[in-house]
């Protein structure tokens, strides 16, 4: 948890991941050119205080990722979002069963995520099923612009997307995490278009879509979509890092989110290990809209923070809020016992 000036934070990470995106582990020039762009953005985005090596990036440690987002990034809960890869990393990029493993290791700390790829047909299915009873799955991953053979993405809209959406709703998947966001090499551009988030969350208005990377760079559309569909959230990861590089440009992302969508549907998120929590925390708190642009955006309470740290991700995950971060909220969000409850996606 994090507190200043009298606030509490409970923080809810709600994008992290535990990769590896070693040589030994990449099957092709890929699987290095997909590794070398996410240390890009680590080194671009980040303070050089924070700056890694790329041996270390490639590969890091389980100690290093426990240490790094609960003992010194005011982390309480992370969640984590599979990244699997196959046609670029011999073992996967960083994948479910990965992840379950060292959340086993560690009870209470992480969430684990599932995912699928509808291309996988009838066999994937199962697979799903398999992995929702093993690790009780409330939330997948989805990556549409993900190569598999030949094919170099797959769409929403598409009708086996559709039966995985059914099966999400049968198992009781309630959050399904899908990355639209700027691309990464050697992925396509369009793929991660979000034009098809307006068609699945009309057609499935008792999933929870949360659009991670909030569509960036197509932030506009992205908007006029979530203003429509109540089911429809922004996660911040890649927008977070702009906190530092581009102040501005974060104030008018988050100015646009809080407009468009509300406080109450924007989810923290560092990207761990492109980058690190603690700061992201720390500046956050302390960030305001500059005067100038506070006109139309408005300023940024504790509240506000409050709910897009960790309050809005717990909601959605039914996480357990701290009764002295609940004290906080307005009286008519409390509940009984320190809970938050997970709110009903109107149907």
């Amino acid at each position: 948890m994090y507190r200043k000036d009298g606030e509490n934070y409970f923080v809810v990470d709600s994008h992290v991941h535990f990769w590896d995106g070693s040589p030994a582990n990449q099957a092709n020039r890929y699987g290095k050119g997909f590794i070398e762009c996410f240390f890009d953005y680590h080194r671009n985005l980040s303070p050089e205080e924070y700056h890694w090596p790329k041996e270390k990036f490639e590969k890091y440690s389980e100690e290093t990722l426990v240490n790094d987002l609960f003992h010194d990034g005011y982390v309480d809960k992370a969640i984590f979002q599979p990244t699997y890869l196959a046609d670029f990393y011999v073992n996967g990029f960083n994948t479910t069963e990965q992840d379950g493993a060292v959340a086993e290791r560690h009870p209470g700390k992480f969430i684990v995520n599932g995912a699928f790829d509808p291309r996988e047909g009838e066999a994937g299915l199962a697979r799903l099923e398999a992995l929702t009873e093993r690790w009780r799955l409330h939330g997948v991953k989805l990556y549409t612009a993900e190569w598999r053979g030949e094919s170099k993405g797959w769409k929403l809209t598409d009708p086996w997307a559709y039966r995985y959406l059914e099966k999400c709703e049968q198992l009781g998947i309630s959050n399904i995490h899908i990355h639209k966001g700027p691309t990464i090499y050697p992925l396509n551009r369009d793929a991660f278009d979000v034009a098809d988030v307006d068609d699945v969350a009309t057609a499935f208005p008792n999933l929870n879509f949360i659009i991670e990377h909030v569509g960036l760079p197509r932030l506009e559309d992205f908007c006029w979509i979530a203003t429509q569909e109540p089911n429809v959230y922004g996660g911040l990861a890649v927008v977070m890092p702009f906190i530092h590089s581009r102040p501005r440009y974060f104030a008018q992302v988050i100015g646009e989110l809080l407009y468009w969508l509300d406080e109450n549907r924007i989810t923290f998120a560092s990207d761990y290990a492109i980058w690190h929590p603690k700061w992201l925390v720390e500046r956050f708190v302390d960030f305001q809209i500059p005067g100038d642009m506070q006109g139309e955006y408005g300023v940024l309470t504790a509240d506000t923070k409050r709910r897009i740290l960790g309050i809005n991700a717990a909601r959605l995950y039914d996480i357990e809020v701290p009764a002295e971060v609940a004290a906080q909220l307005p009286e008519s969000e409390r509940a009984g016992g320190g809970l938050v409850s997970a709110p009903r996606v109107p149907a």
